[in-house]
């Protein structure tokens, strides 16, 4: 319950490679278009005001991307285009880059510490009402239960769907136990009261 007139400050948490692993499935095998950061923050707004009462309105107040990044050496050219125009995207839509370094050999390393970190910096300073994880990674209930404790709610934000070749996008089950709120943004599609919300979250062009 919030006191009157104030905002429900949201923070929200990008696992990178979740989003984007999203982000493709939508653009290449659906055709839907691009998944749009402004949009979805609009719809989380939306979301979050259906369930925490009292507050006067809502806001996402600050947003974080995690990902690794490939040095010039080792990205191909259509990576590295890819990287500069996901770089405008979040410039546009308010979104704090925190790349870290990667290879080839090792892959991403420390991502989800990084993100861990920052979500908890950023709860135990109060700067936020409400954490929006955008992950289905089940190594997040740690930091979901000590949001808690700061007293931060937690909305796990996350995708479920089967590609054409047979891979899958899920939630961990210990993290959909242990998060205060969550959403599956593709079961958006069939649901009466969210059809058009859905509709509204991609970008043909």
């Amino acid at each position: 319950m919030g006191e009157h007139g104030a905002i429900c400050r949201l923070g929200v948490f990008y696992d990178g490679s979740f989003l984007s692993y999203a982000q493709h499935y939508y653009y290449h095998e659906r055709k839907l278009g691009w998944l749009r950061f402004p949009e979805l923050h609009h719809f989380l707004e939306k979301y979050i005001g259906l369930r925490e009462q009292g507050f006067a309105s809502y806001k996402v107040v600050y947003a974080g991307w995690f990902q690794g990044l490939f040095t010039t050496k080792d990205a191909t050219f259509d990576q590295l285009k890819r990287d500069r125009n996901l770089y405008h995207d979040l410039m546009h839509a308010g979104v704090e880059p925190k790349y870290l370094p990667m290879s080839q050999k090792q892959g991403e390393k420390g991502v989800d510490v990084a993100l861990a970190v920052d979500a908890l910096q950023v709860g135990m300073a109060q700067k936020i009402d409400v954490a929006v994880l955008v992950t289905g990674d089940g190594d997040f209930v740690p930091l979901v239960r000590a949001l808690n404790k700061q007293g931060v709610r937690v909305l796990a934000a996350y995708f479920a769907f089967e590609k054409e070749d047979g891979s899958k996008s899920f939630i961990n089950e210990r993290l959909l136990a242990a998060a205060n709120y969550a959403i599956d943004i593709t079961a958006l599609e069939s649901s009466k009261e969210h059809k058009q919300d859905f509709a509204t979250l991609f970008r043909k062009a």
